[in-house]
This record gives C-alpha cells, structure tokens and sequence, in this order.
C-alpha cells in the first residue's frame, strides 16, 4: 500500500489516541470520534488528558490538517478504515458488557460505505466480531469480504512505559475471510513494523484474553507467595531477585497491592465467560481473580497491625491511587480499593498522585496532597500503593513515622528501620 489512507478511529483514549498519532506521523489523515464531549473539548484546545501525552504532542497532531476530531460519526462516510478502540467492561455481575462496542457500530453503520475496512480493537470475548459485527454490517445487504471488510486486532499498549515504541510491537490481525485479513494487515503494515496474520478474528480475539490471564496468574501467585513469605519472615523481594538469576525457565512477575486498569482483571474474566458457556471452568483463572480480590484487604490489615494508636486516631498518607505507575488511569485500581477501606475503618486518609491532581470517591472529595516535610511528618503512615517515577521516595523515607512499601521501590534508596515491605 503505497498511498496516503484515511483513517477513522472510534473511541480516544489510551489506545485509540496512540494510534491516530501513530497514523499521523507516517502522513495519513484520521478523523477521531469520541463520544465525550469533554474530551473533543480539550483536543480542540490543545490540552492533554492522558498521562502519556504532553500538551505539546497533542497540538502536534493538529498540525498539516490532517487530525480532525467530532462527537459526529459522519466522518467515517470519508474514510478507507474505521478502528474501533471503545471500553469493554463488566457489568455488575461481573459479565461481558459490549454496550459501547454495539452503541459505536450502530452508530457508524449509517455512514459505511462499500469497501470499507472495520477493525475492532477492543478487548472482548471470542466470537465477538463474527457473532456482533458481522449480522450488523450484513444487515445492509452487504457480504462480508467482498463489499465490506471486517477484522480484528487486539491492542497491546502498556501505557506508561517509555521502552517500546507502538510501531515495534508486533500487530496481530484476523479477519473474517483471508481478503479481509489481507487487507486489515496492508492497512497496518503502513504504520507497524511488523505484522502478523491469523488465521480468524477468534484466533486474535483469544490471544489477547490469553496475554492477559497469564499475567493475572502469574501475578496473583506472586502475592500468594508474599503473604507466605510475610509469615515466614521471608524477603519475597529478595526471592524474586535470586530466581530471577536463573537464565532459562523462569519469568520474574511481582506481587503488590492487587492489579488494576481494564486489562489483566477484566480481560481474563471474558475468557472464563465464554469458556463457562461451552462447559469449561478456567479454574486457574478463577483461583487468580480471588487471590487478586483478595490483596486490598490484605493491604489493610497489615497496615492496620503496625499502628500505634487506636484504629479512628490515625492519618495514613497513600501514595499513588492510580492503577499503575505514570498513568493517570484509576480504573479497577486496587488502590481505590484500599482507600475506601481505610476511610471505613475511620482512618484520616490522603493521597498524594502526581498523575491524578482530583479524586472524587463518593462524599470522599480531595485533591492530591504536596509532599512537603511536615505534611509527612503529621502522619501515622506513609502506604506505597502506585510506584510513580516521579515520587521523591528519599523525602519520604527521611521524615515519616512508617512506610509500608507494596511495590519495593524503597529498595532504591538509602532506607531506614521504619519501611517495612509487602
């Protein structure tokens, strides 16, 4: 594909928002949709919402026209490809919910045109594009793999790491037919370095759960393990460190408060649904999620243990309640969690996030609290909850009564007899 596309990309946050400025930067235009009018808002006037991207780089995307941004679906009747990047949550029990998948489909259906190609990006269950999309677009008449495209693609950006460039990891695509795939791979191979094809989007579809499960229970084993180790007066930090030496066979993941974003505690919970209807229990998959539950109350009481005064007497400064370091992402953040849970026990708690300036948990309204010497020294204790590379760690360590680490990063630095680690 030798010629300039134009792309449009459903939903703007911290996949789709990348990957419009990956299709800018090699000279294509995109036209973004979002239905928040607060972010159309704030891309119009430059300014950045996303951890990730600096002000500067927004209005960068604005320049040589070729970045156009809208509510309005109406722009897709002008574009060679549509990439939908919307949320795939679970509703309250805990079950697939694909109402921002189906609201952007039914919503984009009126403008396609023939020849288009749909990608979704979004993570989600197997069968999803061939049981979802494929009946939308074929009820206007149209065969799927000869009038229109239809694929999918898993996202794989790991926001707030700075080491692989979104052009060097590796795309994965699967289409409805092999024209269909060919074609989402050509579209791709104009921005990524390297891409590799499927042999359907049910194959893509699981490759993301896949990725996913792997971490939770990998990660959920490490925590298991820190809660023994805690018992047998064991560094599970240490442990890590020495196995970590062996050059073959074994893959470091570390424990901490639980995990958090939309990925690794949502995504394996999709495969575990569509595994459950075709009369298989993902039981490792399972046993990870309840461990994972499980570490915010963990985190409590052994906060709880190392206080001196009565429980309602004391101040507890949380650093981070992001979900993960340098983002200001606070979904399923296990931080939230722990948060909520101290401030029940009747616990004065603050936050300090230089991601999240405002954070709003019901009657709970507060601003993240500056690091100062003295607003260190009033409390009871410093909990280390999100790992933020922008902390001074030294300052905290220098003037609280307690640290309580969950992500080891005091181990950096100079350290006193007060932090005591997960």
């Amino acid at each position: 594909m030798t010629h300039k596309l134009t792309i449009g990309i459903v939903g703007l946050g911290y996949v789709g928002l990348p990957l419009a400025q990956l299709f800018i930067n090699k000279g294509h235009k995109v036209y973004g949709i979002d239905s928040n009018q607060n972010k159309i808002s704030l891309l119009k006037k430059g300014t950045s919402y996303l951890a990730d991207f600096s002000s500067e780089q927004i209005n960068e995307l604005f320049k040589n026209n070729l970045f156009s941004v809208s509510t309005s679906y109406h722009y897709l009747s002008e574009v060679d490809a549509i990439i939908f990047c919307v949320p795939t949550p679970l509703n309250n029990l805990e079950e697939p919910d694909l109402q921002y998948v189906k609201g952007a489909i039914e919503a984009a259906l009126p403008f396609l045109k023939k020849e288009q190609l749909l990608v979704l990006e979004s993570s989600t269950y197997p069968g999803t594009t061939e049981e979802e999309i494929v009946p939308l677009v074929q009820g206007k008449g149209w065969e799927v793999g000869k009038d229109i495209f239809v694929a999918y693609s898993p996202e794989r950006i790991n926001p707030g790491q700075k080491v692989h460039k979104l052009e060097d990891i590796p795309k994965i695509v699967g289409g409805e037919t092999k024209l269909c795939t060919n074609y989402a791979k050509e579209i791709y191979e104009s921005v990524f370095n390297k891409v590799i094809n499927v042999s359907s989007s049910k194959v893509a579809e699981v490759s993301k759960l896949v990725e996913n499960a792997q971490r939770l229970i990998n990660i959920s084993f490490m925590n298991e393990l820190a809660i023994l180790c805690d018992k047998l007066d064991v560094n599970i930090w240490e442990v890590i460190e020495a196995c970590s030496t062996k050059p073959f066979g074994f893959t470091p993941y570390f424990p901490g408060p639980g995990v958090g974003g939309h990925c690794i505690p949502v995504d394996p919970i999709y495969l575990s649904w569509k595994a459950k209807h075709h009369g298989v229990n993902l039981s490792f998959i399972q046993a990870a999620k309840k461990i994972n539950d499980n570490m915010p109350a963990y985190i409590v009481e052994k906060v709880t243990k190392h206080l001196l005064k009565p429980i309602n007497k004391n101040k507890i400064l949380i650093i981070g309640v992001a979900y993960k370091k340098d983002v200001n992402d606070i979904r399923e953040s296990s931080a939230i969690q722990i948060f909520k849970l101290l401030d029940d026990l009747g616990i004065d708690v603050t936050y300090h996030d230089p991601h999240v300036p405002e954070l709003s948990l019901g009657s709970v309204q507060q601003e993240s609290l500056v690091l100062t010497e003295e607003n260190i020294k009033i409390q009871d204790c410093v909990l280390i909850l999100t790992d933020h590379n922008s902390v001074d760690y030294q300052n905290i360590i220098d003037h609280s009564n307690l640290v309580i680490d969950t992500r080891n990063v005091t181990s950096r630095y100079n350290q006193l007899d007060n932090v005591i680690l997960l």
